[in-house]
């Protein structure tokens, strides 16, 4: 059965997985933290407290704001290793799905508010409004994302609302690696702050 290693390149250089240096994530374990950064909350420190987090969140300004850090926590090391490359610069190996070989359906990436996922009504999500969500991606298996790309708004499953990781090419033949690009865009219309916790998902299927 095929199986997929979720990577995250962890160096400044853009080059294709397994080149440099890549740090696999454990789902539904690891997590990623996005964040406007602090000494705590940066690349080698321990995992944060709520209130270190709390104090190295983003703060509102009435203007569109893009978070500049993204920091994976890998919770089995107990450890903080961002994504440099991570976010809004035209970049395009930085999150690599590794699949072991083919599968039956397209890989898709989706962000849900549960591990249900059945609802995406975190105020980051859009609140019930994928195309209000925050978060946005673009698949880069095909190229760089661009200049100030914008990509799509992730939340559930709607059409436009997701990433099509082959970008539309249908199911994998053999073993291969997808790429894509996430940013997370505050509008300037946010006034309060708060914590949430979505969750991003890859879906395929596989024989």
């Amino acid at each position: 059965m095929t199986t997929l290693t979720i990577a995250f390149n962890h160096t400044n250089t853009d080059q294709a997985y397994p080149t440099g240096t890549w740090v696999t994530v454990t789902a539904g374990t690891d997590y990623l933290i996005f964040t406007n950064g602090s000494a705590a909350v940066a690349d080698g420190q321990a995992i944060p407290s709520s209130f270190q987090l709390s104090s190295a969140g983003m703060v509102l300004t009435g203007v569109q704001q893009i978070v500049p850090h993204y920091i994976f926590a890998n919770v089995g090391g107990n450890i903080l290793n961002e994504c440099y490359l991570m976010g809004s610069g035209n970049k395009r190996y930085v999150l690599a799905f590794v699949f072991s070989g083919a599968t039956t359906s397209e890989p898709v990436l989706e962000a849900w508010d549960n591990t249900s996922m059945n609802s995406f009504n975190d105020v980051s999500l859009g609140s019930g409004t994928p195309s209000n969500s925050w978060l946005h991606g673009i698949q880069t298996t095909s190229g760089l994302p661009g200049a100030s790309w914008t990509g799509s708004p992730l939340a559930g499953s709607s059409n436009g609302n997701f990433l099509w990781l082959n970008n539309q090419n249908g199911a994998l033949s053999g073993a291969g690696t997808l790429y894509c690009q996430l940013q997370m865009i505050i509008p300037s219309t946010q006034t309060a702050g708060g914590a949430e916790t979505p969750i991003l998902v890859c879906k395929y299927t596989t024989t």
